[in-house]
């Protein structure tokens, strides 16, 4: 069954809640194969580190904050961002034919800290502003474990706002956008229950708050759509716009314009702690 979607909503604030759904028995999976995957049970993933027997399950999942492009390395996930119920919500945004370009699997554990405003179209740019991210919550996420926050309206004027390095040990990464005529006090929090989804423009600020729970992960995934008719001029690995199409797509609904150009493989899933990357930092001009 389509879920219904506040369409009105997301045009006029940038993003829209879709509760339940995915089942809590189907979150629960998913908790168990993400602890799976960080136990390397699912083979070699760059910069998973090998699993010492006797290692607590929290303890496990603590040394990573993230994993990038996850639909290659957990079947569940990929399974996932082809579900017609999440796709169907995307469709109803964005139009019939759309494609899946990224993932990322977050593991925020207490203690962990939380993300900058940024806006997603800045690190993957669309032509046509279609770009979609579907967030979903594997745990219930609120304030104290560290949920997302957005600007509404912050999407409408279709300004990517300049970024700076933050120096902020109670955020993640380099980055951080600035000189936005928004305040933060703004902002929205987001705090839905496990299995619901936050779907949100690419030019929606947004952020979210440090985990400062004792015990609790804020574990979610994210899967990037956008409209097939657009062309993707990004470089995934090097973090940054680029001329060419980036064809590593994954088709979830209706037809490929660009089907005659193949499919290619050039992402792979890696693990990553908190902190900023040796991209992160190039594009911050620190290196």
């Amino acid at each position: 069954m389509s879920a219904h979607i506040d369409a009105a909503a997301y045009r006029r604030n940038g993003f829209t809640i879709v509760p339940n759904v995915f089942t809590r028995q189907e979150t629960q999976d998913l908790q168990r194969e993400v602890l799976r995957l960080c136990r390397g049970e699912y083979g070699a993933v760059r910069d998973l580190q090998p699993c010492p027997d006797g290692l607590a399950d929290a303890e496990v999942m603590h040394r990573y904050i993230a994993c990038h492009v996850v639909h290659k390395a957990l079947p569940l996930t990929r399974e996932m961002l082809a579900d017609r119920r999440l796709v169907d919500a995307v469709c109803q945004l964005i139009g019939p034919n759309v494609k899946c370009v990224h993932s990322v699997l977050f593991l925020k554990g207490p203690g962990e800290p939380g993300n900058a405003w940024h806006q997603d179209e800045m690190f993957i740019p669309t032509r046509d502003r279609s770009l979609t991210t579907a967030w979903i919550a594997i745990d219930d996420a609120d304030t104290g474990n560290g949920c997302l926050r957005f600007l509404p309206g912050s999407h409408e004027s279709g300004i990517l706002w300049p970024m700076h390095r933050h120096n902020d040990p109670e955020l993640d990464r380099a980055e951080i956008a600035f000189g936005f005529p928004y305040e933060e006090d703004q902002a929205e929090a987001i705090e839905i229950s496990a299995g619901s989804v936050v779907l949100f423009d690419g030019y929606t600020l947004h952020s979210s708050f440090p985990n400062r729970s004792a015990d609790r992960f804020r574990r979610s995934i994210q899967f990037v759509y956008m409209r097939a008719e657009s062309l993707l001029p990004w470089d995934q690995v090097g973090r940054g716009p680029v001329g060419d199409d980036y064809r590593d797509i994954i088709m979830v609904s209706g037809t490929d314009p660009y089907a005659y150009k193949g499919i290619a493989d050039l992402g792979h899933a890696y693990m990553r702690k908190a902190g900023p990357t040796p991209a992160d930092l190039r594009a911050a001009g620190e290196t």
